[in-house]
């Protein structure tokens, strides 16, 4: 490779070598090792190491990528390549749930002896679609409006629009975690009550998650807006933090209408 002073004669970034990546593997092996050894109650303390490990190596990672996205290294052929990978990250997200979907469909359409015959099972207690779990979609729907005001706030060099968005939609994103886990709260059917406990759970769960995640990507974001980052032409970061937060608005609706509405036997709470 030429010496530092060499001049560049093409748009693409080729990174520095970079401990994290081998970090970010090392922890993420601690995780599964560990949790493994603590489902037999060995040596429970290796997963948080490991947690913790992953944790430092997401941040000291994601501060490098910050670094050069305000150095200049985000020309617009690297950033069209950006965009491409989180298109293909969010696919990926996509058939994620689609995994969900099919296991639920596939025990609801074809009920068997064991759950009585009926969708959902026999002495399954489900949820009033139209109390908290509506709150949630309401919730969710609105979210989505103040992340794309924060857009078009940023688009327009508004800064305060920019910020005052991406609080709303902390904001909001937060209420449907705690909204989430008073439903859990109160639900009347455990994760190992049957089929349709544990999809049920492992579908909005996993969506949880997803809320959880991109409240701190935008929380982030906010960090960065604070700090004078992003301009009308060079904001990547968070436009990929929209777009996550809208895939995982989509992803709401059909859980609300499939998992929710879908199985509403009448008598929920």
């Amino acid at each position: 490779m030429a010496g530092s002073h060499a001049e560049v004669k093409h748009e693409y970034h080729l990174v520095e070598p970079s401990p994290w990546p081998i970090l970010t593997a090392i922890s993420l092996f601690l995780i599964t090792f560990g949790v493994t050894m603590a489902i037999h109650d060995i040596a429970g303390w290796i997963w948080p190491v490991g947690a913790a490990l992953l944790f430092y190596s997401v941040y000291v990672w994601w501060r490098d990528v910050v670094r050069e996205a305000n150095s200049g290294h985000h020309t617009p052929v690297v950033s069209l390549h950006l965009r491409y990978g989180m298109v293909l990250f969010i696919a990926s997200e996509v058939m994620f749930f689609v995994a969900w979907f099919w296991a639920y469909f596939n025990a609801a359409v074809y009920p068997t002896e064991a759950m009585g015959g009926v969708w959902p099972p026999v002495g399954v207690q489900t949820f009033d679609p139209w109390h908290l779990p509506f709150i949630n979609t309401l919730i969710l729907l609105l979210s989505g409006t103040t992340v794309t005001w924060a857009h078009h706030a940023l688009l327009e060099n508004r800064r305060d629009g920019l910020r005052n968005g991406l609080l709303c939609t902390i904001g909001l994103g937060v209420s449907f975690t705690c909204v989430q886990i008073y439903e859990y709260a109160h639900a009347g059917f455990g994760f190992t009550d049957g089929i349709y406990s544990s999809v049920f759970y492992m579908a909005t769960g996993f969506h949880g998650a997803h809320v959880l995640i991109g409240t701190i990507f935008l929380f982030v974001c906010l960090m960065r807006t604070l700090k004078g980052d992003f301009t009308p032409k060079q904001h990547f970061g968070f436009e990929a933090a929209a777009w996550y937060w809208h895939f995982v608005d989509v992803v709401w609706v059909f859980l609300f209408a499939v998992i929710y509405v879908g199985s509403y036997s009448g008598g929920g709470h």
